[in-house]
C-alpha cells in the first residue's frame, strides 16, 4: 500500500471511531455555539462604551474561530494518543508500515474536517447574531490556509501533549490548561489597549497569535474605528504561521508514540 493509501485507510477509521462518539461529535460543535451566543449576542457594549467587547463586531471573529482551531485538536489529538497507548494499539502500529509521521498526518485530516465545519458553522452565527460586516474580497480565500496551518499547527502540539500526559483525564487538563491563556492572551478577544505595554512580549511568543491577526487582516477593516492594523499583515502573519505548523507537526510526529 502507498503511502497516500496508509494515510487514507487511517484517516477513514479514525473519521469513523469519532464519528461513532455520539457525545464528542455534539460538543466539537456545540462549545463554540455556546461561546458565540454568549459572547456575541449577549455579552455584548457598544463600540467606545468602555470595557471588553467594544470594538466593532467583526474585530472578535478570529477570537471565534480560534475556539475550534485551538480547542478541538489539542483535545482530539491528545485523547487520541492516549486511548492508542491505554489500549496498547500502538504496539500493533508498529507491526505495520504506517509511520509516525502517516499516523499524524491521517488524524489531522480529520481534524481538518472537523474544523471546516465548526468554522463555517462559526461563521454564519457570528454574522447573523453579531451583526458583523466581513469585507468582501478576494483575500477572504486566505482564511482556508490560515485555519489549515493552525490545525496542523495545535495537532503537533496535542501529539507532545498526549505523550506527556499519563492519561485521558491528563490530556485535558493539560490542554485546557494551555488553551484557556492563549485563547484570551493572543489579540483574539482582549484588544491591544487594554493589556499592559510590557504584554506585547507575550503575544508575540503565542503561536495563537499569528492566526488571529492574519485573519483579522481579512475579515476586518480598522479605517475609522481607531484600532490599530495587525503586525506583519497577512504575508507576514501566514509565513510565520507556516513556519510553526512545520516545527510544531514534525514535534508531534516524533512524539507520536510506537511501543509501550
Amino acid at each position: 500500500m502507498s503511502r497516500l493509501g496508509r494515510i487514507r485507510a487511517e484517516a477513514t477509521a479514525a473519521t469513523r471511531s469519532f464519528l461513532r462518539r455520539k457525545t464528542a461529535v455534539f460538543f466539537t460543535f456545540f462549545f463554540p455555539v455556546i461561546l458565540v451566543v454568549v459572547f456575541g449576542a449577549l455579552v455584548r457594549t457598544r463600540p467606545g462604551g468602555g470595557g471588553l467587547f467594544t470594538a466593532p463586531p467583526a474585530y472578535y471573529v478570529p477570537g471565534y474561530l480560534a475556539t475550534v482551531v485551538l480547542f478541538t485538536p489539542l483535545s482530539r489529538i491528545g485523547s487520541e494518543i492516549a486511548r492508542h497507548r491505554d489500549d496498547h494499539r500502538f504496539e500493533k502500529l508498529a507491526t505495520t508500515p504506517l509511520s509516525r509521521a502517516e499516523w499524524l498526518a491521517a488524524h489531522t485530516l480529520v481534524n481538518l474536517g472537523v474544523i471546516g465545519v465548526a468554522a463555517g458553522l462559526i461563521l454564519g452565527l457570528v454574522l447573523s447574531l453579531t451583526g458583523a460586516q466581513i469585507p468582501v474580497s478576494p483575500a477572504l480565500v486566505l482564511l482556508v490556509p490560515f485555519v489549515v496551518l493552525a490545525v496542523v499547527l495545535f495537532c503537533g502540539f496535542g501529539a507532545v501533549l498526549g505523550r506527556v500526559a499519563d492519561s485521558q483525564d491528563g490530556v485535558i487538563a493539560a490542554s485546557n490548561t494551555v488553551a484557556l491563556p492563549l485563547l484570551f492572551l493572543s489579540d483574539t478577544f482582549v484588544t491591544p489597549s487594554l493589556l499592559p505595554s510590557w504584554f506585547g512580549t507575550v503575544e508575540f511568543l503565542s503561536p495563537l497569535t499569528y492566526f488571529a491577526r492574519g485573519v483579522r487582516t481579512v475579515t476586518f477593516v480598522p479605517t475609522g474605528t481607531g484600532l490599530p492594523a495587525p503586525p506583519l499583515g497577512t504575508t507576514g502573519n501566514l509565513a510565520v504561521l507556516t513556519a510553526l505548523a512545520v516545527v510544531a507537526f514534525a514535534a508531534g510526529a516524533v512524539a507520536v508514540p510506537r511501543t509501550e
